[in-house]
């Protein structure tokens, strides 16, 4: 079979047989490109052993977007992307945020913390807008103020883990969904900025943690 070339798709399959793994094909189903966000990057994208986090199948359960309600330090939340966003927001009218001349907020920090999805980094945006205004580069939660963005792993990153860990902890889909990805190689379903924060990259986050659970299953 002279000139034979193995697509995409076929490689996946080869690999799962390799590994003895059976993972769900629609995973990698190619979807059409006419009419994709611009944000997206699609499932056949994923080149093996890779899978694409996207939110067109179950994988979706893993982005900081799902609706996975959690509690955390006592208080609840609607998704990890609301606690993230909601960290931008005041926390109260002596935040000095709440204060700042000419600056105004279209949601309370509670609102968002409520939030999923588009909805919740919509707010977020906003709130990035507003410290852009105020020239600031922090954030809060429980009074304490740490940088919003930075090269180290600092108390924004571990917060984002925390929550991550909380919202697998109290959704068993969330820990199931995980697990069936095996040894996968996750990947985001969305471009990112370069060289953002290690928090940015939940994909990683998220192997760090099956591999934890792998460990003591």
């Amino acid at each position: 079979m002279r000139g034979f070339l193995l697509c995409p798709l076929l490689l996946v399959a080869l690999y799962h047989v390799r590994a003895g793994t059976q993972y769900p094909e629609h995973w990698w189903t190619p979807v059409p490109e006419a009419n994709r966000p611009d944000w997206e990057i699609l499932p056949q994208a994923a080149k093996p052993p890779e899978v694409i986090l996207s939110k067109r199948h179950e994988l979706g359960i893993l982005s900081n977007f799902a609706a996975t309600p959690f509690v955390f330090h006592g208080k609840h939340y609607a998704s990890v992307e609301g606690f993230w966003q909601m960290m931008l927001y005041p926390e109260g009218a002596a935040d000095p945020r709440a204060k700042f001349p000419g600056i105004q907020w279209e949601h309370t920090r509670e609102q968002v913390a409520q939030m999923t999805a588009f909805m919740a980094k919509d707010a977020g945006t906003l709130g990035e807008d507003n410290m852009r205004k105020m020239k600031i580069d922090w954030v809060t939660f429980e009074g304490r103020r740490f940088t919003y963005w930075s090269a180290e792993r600092g108390e924004h990153y571990n917060l984002i883990v925390a929550a991550m860990h909380a919202k697998l902890d109290q959704n068993a889909k969330v820990k199931d969904t995980l697990l069936a990805t095996g040894d996968l190689i996750l990947r985001p379903d969305h471009y990112q900025e370069e060289n953002a924060p290690a928090e940015w990259r939940y994909y990683q986050v998220w192997m760090d943690i099956r591999l934890e659970l792998q460990k003591t299953n």
